[in-house]
């Protein structure tokens, strides 16, 4: 006596092209649960960076990764700590202390690491677990695995990570690409602040692209002698 073949099919299990529909759709859900994980949070800004961060937000959980300007990052921080949250800077000696309070930076809610040497990477995931954003400069090149595990802990701890240069995965990249100083007059006068054009990509490179032509109050900067790294 002959066995149909669909019985066979039935009798072994679901197709296999049922199966993979069943993965296919389990991974979107998993995905999807993340997404909604580390894209819920965000600190909604005003001013410079309001005009400069898709939508508006500092998000939580993700990177920022800022090109040559400790004026913007000093401006990032001024943000993300407006609540009366805590941050931390590491591996930036030239973060100067005087120039931060110009932007509004709480020094008694910072945390400051100028010179970590090696230990950077594993100073850096040590505050993202417990401070809601940090700077750092990375000593060396991250790769691909090293930006996913250190993702992963952002997500977990809901920190934004502002990377003074590049980085693997970014929300978006902030690069100032020309500056101007306003305030001197005919040889005297106090620098007054500062014009910046800065050139913003989206995630990973792949979102929109624009410039936009930013100022910053930035006479605290230059009097506290701060030096900004690229910038001319």
């Amino acid at each position: 006596m002959s066995i149909p073949l669909t019985s066979v099919a039935h009798a072994a299990g679901p197709p296999a092209g049922s199966a993979a529909e069943r993965v296919s759709e389990l991974q979107a859900r998993i995905h999807g649960m993340q997404r909604d994980r580390w894209d819920a949070g965000g600190r909604p800004v005003s001013g410079v960076l309001a005009g400069l961060l898709p939508d508006g937000i500092l998000r939580t959980g993700v990177v920022y990764t800022v090109d040559n300007s400790t004026s913007l990052i000093m401006a990032a921080v001024a943000a993300a700590t407006a609540d009366g949250g805590w941050g931390a800077v590491v591996g930036l000696p030239d973060f100067g202390a005087e120039a931060a309070i110009g932007y509004g930076i709480d020094l008694e809610r910072l945390v400051l690491v100028p010179s970590p040497a090696d230990q950077w990477l594993a100073v850096t995931a040590a505050l993202v677990d417990v401070l809601p954003v940090v700077v750092v400069h990375p000593a060396r090149a991250v790769g691909d695995a090293e930006a996913a595990r250190l993702g992963a802990r952002l997500r977990q701890s809901g920190c934004t990570l502002i990377v003074a240069g590049a980085w693997p995965q970014s929300e978006a990249a902030l690069r100032v690409t020309d500056t101007r100083w306003d305030g001197l007059g005919a040889g005297h006068g106090y620098l007054a602040g500062r014009d910046l054009a800065v050139h913003v990509t989206g995630r990973n490179g792949s979102g929109r692209r624009r410039s936009t032509l930013v100022h910053l109050p930035d006479a605290a900067a230059a009097a506290a002698g701060i030096r900004q790294p690229g910038e001319s």
